[in-house]
């Protein structure tokens, strides 16, 4: 009889052993038979400032999951080589990308966009900026093209759009291959690190994006005084929030309305995220369903150089 009754509990247990077996072995991008995340896994660059990107995101991760009702978690990064990555491996569902890192990825995998910041229905624009030193003695990209044997370049991240993409285009539309053209060429991982880079006269140029410019002049990382800028590029439009296509396209809806709601519904979650970068435009800004074709002006800019390989020094 004990060992009937023993062998019963086994069998009892064995279904509920089997799915402990089965939740522990699940990777954490599983997706249930619905197509929908256990847990929505979201990679997201943070290279500019870590410490106040996690806290800012963490509003915005409790405002997610009280809309989805489902655990939502944050994969940071300091690269968009490794969002790029997360996303094309599947080791996220959703990403915060860039607009270059976001056509960079999509000669890997396809993605679903979702959302980009807008305003008044239109997507939000950005610029890049080519800044010196005024020490360098550069006035203008005249000046650039006569010395520029003798100069130091420096871009942000090889995935950034304002930061490499759309400089490395216009340089070479000029005549300066930055393989060839300068110095030395490198990179130096974030727009604030290109920004100091060009303050201290560790290199003579920098490129960088328009708001972490104004950025580090409002938190005294530089002076305005400190830089000269060089060259403003045309609009650039703002970066997408993407979903892999195999995530439930109800669910990626579902998430989608939650961001195109955040401003009403989670105002103080998208304040300070959208404060990070434009304070003086965050009430004005909201989110506004994007598709592919907005980025395809990129994709030809791209095509057209070419050889995108990290520069030769």
């Amino acid at each position: 009889m004990r060992h009937r009754n023993a062998s019963l509990m086994m069998m009892t247990a064995l279904p509920f052993l089997l799915l402990l077996a089965a939740v522990g072995c699940r990777s954490k991008t599983a997706l249930d038979a619905n197509g929908v995340p256990y847990t929505l896994v979201v990679a997201v660059y943070d290279g500019e400032n870590p410490s106040e990107n996690s806290r800012v995101l963490g509003k915005v991760r409790e405002y997610l999951e009280s809309k989805l009702n489902i655990k939502v978690e944050f994969l940071e990064s300091t690269d968009y080589t490794t969002v790029i990555e997360a996303m094309v491996a599947g080791k996220a569902h959703m990403a915060y990308l860039s607009p270059f890192s976001y056509v960079l990825a999509t000669e890997k995998q396809h993605l679903v966009p979702l959302v980009a910041p807008g305003v008044n229905g239109k997507p939000f624009n950005y610029r890049s900026y080519i800044l010196t030193n005024p020490g360098t003695g550069l006035h203008s990209m005249d000046d650039v093209k006569a010395r520029s044997h003798q100069l130091t370049l420096c871009f942000a991240d090889p995935a950034s759009t304002s930061g490499h993409l759309i400089p490395r285009a216009y340089l070479t539309s000029i005549g300066l291959d930055p393989k060839t053209a300068f110095k030395q060429t490198m990179f130096a991982g974030t727009h604030f690190a290109s920004i100091v880079s060009v303050k201290t006269g560790k290199t003579d140029l920098g490129c960088a994006f328009q708001f972490s410019y104004d950025k580090a002049i409002r938190e005294g990382l530089v002076r305005q005084e400190d830089l000269v800028i060089l060259w403003t590029s045309d609009p650039i439009p703002e970066s997408p929030i993407c979903m892999r296509p195999e995530v439930n396209p109800a669910f990626t809806e579902k998430v989608r309305e939650a961001f195109i709601r955040m401003p009403q519904d989670g105002h103080e979650a998208f304040h300070a995220f959208m404060s990070m970068y434009f304070p003086k435009q965050a009430d004005s800004i909201s989110y506004i369903i994007v598709n592919d074709t907005l980025y395809n002006g990129l994709r030809k800019i791209a095509a057209g150089i070419g050889d995108l390989t990290p520069t030769k020094k």
